[in-house]
């Protein structure tokens, strides 16, 4: 089956989700995502969006933010390119129908809180669900455009290129997508395509993500020829609920931002003494702080306090929070709630442009499978849905811009050397194997040798992945797997070649910064 389209977008987020509507009044577009159009890490957000809305802070002041956080690291044009376009995205998300939490007595009508990195209340949000809330707004807009085709449960194999099917010089020409339900294998020719497939959480055996954050985009560009950077800066929230029955549930940083203590079990409080702005301290910091005192005292969780606030102030302010404790016998209004560091998002990505292009002519890049200079070593709490929203626009107009040449036929995939799959145990075995090495090797404390260990695993499971890729028939499973397995080399190749420790990148043998703050940039080679 082939079909064609002006513009396809691979992913279902927030950055996905606004390009589509930006782009629908014009062009004709298909939106495909891997299980239902709402099942995505933008979703899940809980604090809220940063941006300049209140006359007391200034661009400069998120920008400096912005920059303290990266450790030194953020392109000074992306990041001002962002920071600036801020508040036009906020009120595009309004005038869409976004229900942020709102307070009378605020100059600009809406509750602001502050999240740690952040010197000014800048966070607009809709409660403690505000992915959920973005999400769901985008998601009724979208469903309701009759220029946007949805194809649920269905997952991109590879980017069609065509320099590999006989027309030099075109760069991508669309995807191969496989419809999950029934195996179908879909050849999508689009002028346009988009990657806003996510990140990489999956990679990890403890992660906030869901369980869609598989890389995917990554490893396409990648094997596309992109290049990709600073994928070493692996952000892991210091806050996920510890609990057996807590699935991946983020405890929001939003929770420190409006007072929350941590402390050890005995009650002590230990951020003072490992930063001086203590649980207001960037994520970085906060997670290796968690990460020492629970290896220090073989704790399996610490707790984060914040009962000493009204109880129905608290309702009120994170319901959502408060009910998914509740349901588990945690009552954050009279005790502390148990947490520990997870994986939370990836800082690096495929390398882009200020209009998210990538090294592939018509191939784009938004949301968080993007290296676009913002984060730097280090992602500012609440930048990323705003990242997300700015280059999702600038994406929309460099498309709109460009040629409406003829879209040709495209060949259709070939299965006709390969069978179904007799051990599907294989790929269970080899995703359990990938994710144990490198939360093991590749976590919030690093070493060249543990670094080593797992390179040298992933490569021995890269071998088996390719060969059953090559012999069996794609399913939802393999094509994730194998995605997961490339964008875990990359990784770890980003974090051997870094030799310092700087911003989420903290290397035992390495300990100290180097003078100059350099991007970790990977050449794929040219086959």
């Amino acid at each position: 089956m082939s079909i064609q389209y002006d513009v396809l977008i691979l992913g279902s987020g927030a950055a996905g989700q606004s390009l589509a509507l930006r782009l629908a009044d014009h062009l004709r577009v298909a939106l495909v995502t891997k299980r239902s159009i709402a099942d995505s890490a933008s979703s899940w957000a809980q604090g809220g969006i940063a941006a300049v809305l209140d006359a007391t802070d200034s661009i400069e002041a998120h920008i400096q933010d912005t920059f303290t956080a990266g450790a030194g690291l953020c392109d000074p044009a992306a990041t001002r390119f962002v920071v600036e376009h801020g508040k036009a995205a906020i009120e595009w998300l309004i005038r869409r129908g976004v229900p942020f939490t709102r307070e009378d007595q605020s100059a600009i009508g809406y509750h602001l809180t502050r999240e740690g990195g952040h010197s000014h209340r800048r966070i607009i949000h809709a409660a403690d669900a505000t992915g959920a809330a973005v999400q769901a707004t985008l998601t009724e807009r979208v469903c309701a455009h009759p220029n946007i085709h949805i194809l649920e449960n269905h997952i991109a194999i590879d980017l069609i290129l065509g320099d590999k099917v006989g027309r030099n010089g075109e760069g991508c020409l669309g995807a191969y997508v496989l419809d999950i339900a029934d195996g179908r294998v879909i050849t999508i020719a689009a002028r346009s395509t988009v990657l806003a497939t996510g990140g990489a959480g999956k990679a990890y055996l403890y992660t906030t993500n869901p369980d869609v954050a598989t890389g995917d985009g990554i490893a396409m560009a990648w094997r596309a020829g992109c290049r990709v950077a600073n994928l070493e800066f692996i952000q892991f929230h210091p806050t996920c609920l510890y609990h057996p029955q807590a699935k991946s549930f983020l405890i929001s940083e939003a929770v420190r931002g409006e007072g929350g203590i941590l402390r050890l079990p005995d009650g002590t409080r230990f951020m003072p003494e490992h930063d001086p702005r203590a649980e207001l301290a960037p994520r970085d910091v906060v997670a290796r702080a968690i990460d020492f005192e629970m290896k220090k005292r073989g704790l399996d969780c610490v707790y984060l306090d914040i009962s000493h606030k009204p109880a129905d102030w608290l309702r009120e302010h994170f319901p959502n929070i408060h009910a998914r404790c509740l349901e588990l016998g945690i009552d954050m209004t009279r005790e502390g709630i148990p947490v520990v560091p997870a994986a939370h998002y990836t800082c690096g990505g495929v390398v882009t442009d200020l209009a998210a292009r990538t090294d592939v002519a018509g191939l784009y890049c938004v949301g968080e499978s993007a290296c676009t200079g913002l984060h730097g070593a280090n992602r500012l709490a609440s930048n990323s849905l705003l990242e997300c929203l700015v280059f999702g626009e600038a994406a929309a107009k460099d498309i709109q811009a460009r040629p409406r040449d003829p879209i040709a036929a495209l060949p259709e995939w070939d299965e006709s050397r390969v069978t179904d799959a007799d051990e599907e145990v294989v790929i269970a075995h080899n995703w359990a194997e990938l994710r144990r090495a490198m939360w093991d090797y590749v976590g919030i404390v690093r070493t060249t040798k543990r670094l080593q260990r797992a390179q040298h695993r992933i490569r021995l499971l890269t071998s088996e992945i390719n060969e059953f890729y090559s012999n069996f028939r794609v399913t939802n499973d393999l094509i994730e797997l194998r995605n997961l397995v490339v964008t875990s080399d990359l990784i770890v190749r980003c974090a051997l070649e870094r030799k310092e420790s700087r911003g989420l990148h903290f290397s035992r043998d390495y300990p100290g910064l180097l003078d100059e703050a350099l991007p970790t940039i990977l050449q794929p080679r040219k086959t």
